[in-house]
């Protein structure tokens, strides 16, 4: 039994039993009832909204599912393109690893008078000096034989 049906029910039970609605008692049960009618039909109403709310959920999970399969075939086919791209991609980087010695040695250098963090190489550091690039002071280095880094 609904609740719409439960309140009919009771409200047919007041009107049965012949309550005097004049009476405090009275008027209480019909307010209670009537209040229970209006719960009832609230109640049925946010049942068909979430009914309707329920059937548009699913039109939307099968249409995310439908764009879910078409991405994925998709991305199938680009990753066969993309392994073909990636084959003529590591050719160019070997080329271009072959000018660049990955084992030489950075040092970083702080120059005193703005701080500027710079970085330095092996050949720069031969020079014996260089210019800050942030201030433009001129920075001299003294190499120690020890193998330390150089002194600021």
């Amino acid at each position: 039994m609904t609740l719409s049906e439960k309140s009919a029910y009771l409200k047919g039970l007041m009107e049965g039993l012949k309550l005097d609605t004049e009476t405090s008692e009275g008027k209480l049960i019909s307010e209670i009832i009537k209040m229970l009618q209006d719960v009832a039909e609230n109640v049925s109403d946010l049942e068909e909204v979430v009914d309707c709310i329920s059937d548009e959920l699913d039109c939307i999970e099968e249409d995310l599912d439908n764009i879910d399969e078409y991405l994925l075939d998709e991305e199938d086919e680009d990753d066969e393109d993309y392994e073909d791209f990636e084959d003529d991609e590591d050719e160019d980087e070997d080329e271009d690893d072959e000018d660049y010695d990955f084992g030489e040695t950075l040092y970083e250098v702080k120059c005193p008078t703005c701080g500027e963090v710079i970085t330095l190489d092996e050949e720069m550091l031969d020079e014996g000096s260089t210019v800050c690039p942030n201030c433009g002071e001129e920075l001299e280095f003294d190499e120690e034989e020890d193998g330390e880094e150089p002194e600021e």
